[in-house]
């Protein structure tokens, strides 16, 4: 596991601390109306993948063998899932979101869809919460891909490392695209294994990513190699995206300062002060703790 200087840690830690919580998403918001602030696009994350398979059939999944005590348990688990309040409306899901719903029957899109949107509210101040409703979606809708990827990143957000990589690998197979790598690469990271994530990492080709995308990646890579003590190849693993103009401030905020946290550690004060400053140029929401890493080193 990594220290306090949030070297590399993608997406986990809270969003004031050293490293942040970037972006899990491309730019869609599971909530039309969400107003919610941090360094994940404000507004919620979203699935990254590639042509979502059409697999998620109510009916496919009735027509196959089921065993015993299966309906008892169905029916048990929704009997005890959270509580949505009144004024969730399933047709403030993101449309692009609720499309890849539309295998399921009315009424269980309309329950998943309010499960979403409720993950991605919580998310931020009630992560626990956020997970409680996003194994109630996956439960209703196991075999739709953005279900399993809300569970995965849920259980990312509250440590849940093993149940983590198991919904977002089982999302990825679904979608058949990259799909969330850096937060696939990162859980592996929270279970020890740098060297794992590394190979998640490199199972993807980086040009196929979006630029966030690659910003983000970056940062886990780098972190990786930092969690195995191999600081000339954790700096080295960040500069080939440090022109990358295409990425959103945010993940160029991020980048800027796990340089820095890297340069650092390698006992480049100077070099650091340079790149924690523009990280803190590029954090208008004070998301970091830029100012005081450059107290320490000044």
């Amino acid at each position: 596991m990594v220290g306090e200087h949030g070297n590399g840690r993608s997406h986990r830690g809270n969003s004031h601390g050293r490293g942040g919580r970037p972006s899990s998403s491309n730019g869609r918001s599971h909530s039309r109306n969400s107003n919610r602030h941090g360094p994940r696009n404000k507004g919620g994350f979203t699935p990254n993948r590639g042509g979502a398979r059409r697999d998620g059939v109510d009916r496919a999944r009735a027509a196959g063998p089921q065993r015993s005590g299966y309906r008892e348990e169905r029916i048990a688990k929704r009997m005890n899932e959270p509580t949505i309040p009144e004024d969730i409306n399933p047709k403030d899901l993101d449309p692009s979101v609720r499309q890849e719903l539309r295998s399921l029957s009315k009424d269980n899109a309309d329950m998943v869809a309010k499960h979403l949107i409720m993950t991605a509210l919580l998310l931020d101040n009630e992560p626990e919460k956020a997970l409680e409703h996003a194994r109630a979606a996956k439960d209703r809708a196991g075999r739709v891909a953005v279900a399993r990827e809300t569970c995965g990143i849920a259980a990312y957000h509250c440590g849940e490392w093993k149940e983590a990589i198991s919904e977002l690998r089982a999302a990825r197979r679904m979608s058949g695209g990259p799909g969330l790598v850096s937060v696939l690469a990162d859980a592996e990271r929270g279970l020890g294994r740098p060297e794992k994530a590394l190979e998640v990492a490199g199972d993807v080709t980086v040009a196929d990513l979006d630029a966030e995308s690659q910003v983000e990646l970056a940062i886990v890579v780098s972190g990786a190699h930092q969690d195995m003590g191999n600081l000339d190849q954790a700096v080295e693993a960040l500069e080939g995206q440090l022109d990358n103009q295409e990425a959103p401030e945010v993940s160029r905020m991020r980048l800027f300062y796990a340089y820095a946290d890297a340069l650092a550690q390698q006992g480049r004060k100077d070099d650091a002060i340079t790149y924690f400053t523009k990280a803190q140029e590029l954090d208008t929401e004070k998301l970091m703790d830029a100012a005081a890493r450059i107290e320490e080193l000044s």
